[in-house]
């Protein structure tokens, strides 16, 4: 299953390709995407969940959004399987 590229992104607004929700916020992974509730997890993504990922071998990068979409979906387009969690109001 492939990732699946962010279509668009403007301030409170985001399309995931093969999706017909428009998002504010979102979480992108191999075959899928969801609305996402900052208010369960918080903004920050925690040092510790980083740690976690990294020491199962999980490249992490901690992006502000703009840039994050752009590097998410550099690594899609080139057939990676990445996911995301995307903030569209920061």
């Amino acid at each position: 299953m492939s990732s699946p590229e962010i279509a668009s992104l403007s301030w409170g607004q985001m399309k995931v390709q093969g999706s017909t929700t428009t998002y504010k916020d979102c979480k992108v992974w191999p075959g899928g995407s969801r609305a996402w509730d900052w208010r369960e997890t918080g903004t920050e993504v925690p040092p510790s969940t980083v740690e976690y990922l990294k020491k199962h071998g999980i490249d992490v990068r901690v992006l502000q959004t703009e840039a994050a979409v752009k590097e998410y979906n550099a690594l899609a387009a080139q057939g990676v399987r990445v996911g995301g969690v995307f903030h569209s109001t920061c």
